[in-house]
């Protein structure tokens, strides 16, 4: 796969923003989307667009097949056990709620804690919290160190208070560190504490096989995967799917229904109340297939390597600029970068950059308990997708050094 021939799939990248070339480095909030996926909805919309599992009718017959066939292949992307163990979903977010309510039902007394990490985003906060004022527990945050790396000995701490549930991300959405889930799964499961993992970002970065994680949970969104928004996907050993109980009454999540009783259906309608998004859905097929492609291609790799190691150098060469998730082991850290200019305002950096077509982000990255902790009010962040090229980088880099002559 050459990086033309990616780039030629996603066609919003030939467009132009006040005039300059786009160069889209944004993609840890929303990924673009290649051709195969918005074709595969547009055929679901105008050919196959039927209610699923409810009808015998041929549409309705072709909108399950596919909603299904989803379901399969999002089993094997992420090396999950059975099918009964993918639960769609329309996001991280919706996923996280899901089990902070249902697991929080079943597990969560007065008095329990719930361990979670410094540098969770909101989503993987907030519903924690929800879920201690319900039941009157108690969270216990684990420190990151300096490098944005866990802090191991404040993992053990909160461990040893055997909290009901570690909820920790994979890869944080501001530090860019890749933590090392399979060993903080073992640790955690020594001390008898189920662990749930955000892999919002970890999903698009590196191979997921949950089983050999051993995690109990793993979330992630399509669309920063190259699907359509309002996609999602909660994996769970189907021992605590089992157990917990539904999230959300109503439609197709139902076995029987009385006035006096009302019984559930198997995994994993149990949990998918409601009509689903069954255009949306089947859009994770062909963007789980270009994500293995290029994850895979040597290409790719080498056109990867060679822009992560041109931002870092840079970042962390500038003494004007501080980078956050500063590893010392770098390749522990996927492309994306999260940093603050000494005298200059995140926000003033990102309108400029925007001015010369280069979209970033900026502000707390819906993180602001990390932000208090490493001492900001906000920070600017380019992340990287398979589609951005050498030249988008070093052209990154130049707009980055004049905005910073301008403001400082």
């Amino acid at each position: 796969m050459s990086i033309e021939h990616i780039r030629k799939q996603f066609p919003i990248l030939g467009s132009k923003v006040y005039g300059k070339p786009l160069v889209y480095l944004d993609n840890a909030a929303t990924a673009q989307r290649p051709i195969s996926v918005q074709e595969t909805w547009n055929r679901l919309v105008q050919e196959e667009n039927a209610n699923i599992h409810r009808a015998v009718h041929y549409l309705s017959s072709r909108a399950t097949d596919a909603f299904e066939d989803t379901r399969e292949c999002v089993r094997r992307f992420i090396k999950a056990k059975s099918r009964e163990e993918i639960v769609f979903t329309s996001g991280s977010t919706a996923a996280i709620n899901l089990v902070a309510f249902s697991f929080g039902e079943a597990y969560v007394r007065e008095g329990d804690y719930i361990a979670v990490t410094v540098a969770e985003h909101h989503s993987n906060l907030v519903p924690w919290q929800m879920l201690c004022q319900r039941k009157g527990a108690h969270l216990c945050i684990i420190d990151v160190g300096s490098d944005g790396s866990i802090d191991p000995v404040s993992l053990e701490e909160q461990l040893d208070k055997s909290p009901r549930i570690l909820a920790i991300t994979h890869i944080s959405n501001v530090l860019g560190v890749v933590n090392p889930i399979k060993a903080i799964v073992q640790q955690a499961h020594s001390a008898s504490v189920p662990v749930l993992v955000d892999g919002s970002q970890g999903i698009v970065h590196v191979p997921v096989d949950v089983q050999d994680l051993d995690c109990d949970f793993y979330v992630f969104s399509g669309h920063k995967l190259y699907a359509a928004t309002g996609t999602g996907i909660l994996y769970g050993k189907q021992k605590w799917l089992e157990a917990m109980p539904p999230y959300m009454g109503g439609g197709e999540m139902i076995n029987s229904v009385s006035f006096i009783h009302t019984t559930y259906a198997p995994l994993p309608h149990k949990f998918e109340a409601g009509t689903q998004d069954f255009n949306a859905i089947p859009t994770l097929v062909p963007a789980i297939d270009f994500t293995t492609e290029a994850r895979w291609d040597p290409q790719v790799k080498k056109e990867q390597d060679a822009i992560f190691d041109l931002i870092y150098k840079e970042l962390t060469s500038n003494p004007d600029i501080r980078l956050f998730g500063d590893c010392s082991i770098p390749k522990i850290k996927v492309p994306l970068f999260s940093f603050a200019v000494v005298g200059a305002h995140h926000e003033d950096l990102a309108l400029i950059l925007d001015k010369m077509g280069i979209a970033v982000r900026s502000g707390q990255m819906c993180a602001e308990p990390l932000m208090d902790h490493l001492g900001v009010t906000g920070l600017l962040r380019v992340s990287f997708a398979p589609y951005n090229t050498f030249e988008e980088a070093e052209y990154f880099i130049g707009a980055l050094k004049k905005a910073i002559k301008m403001l400082v």
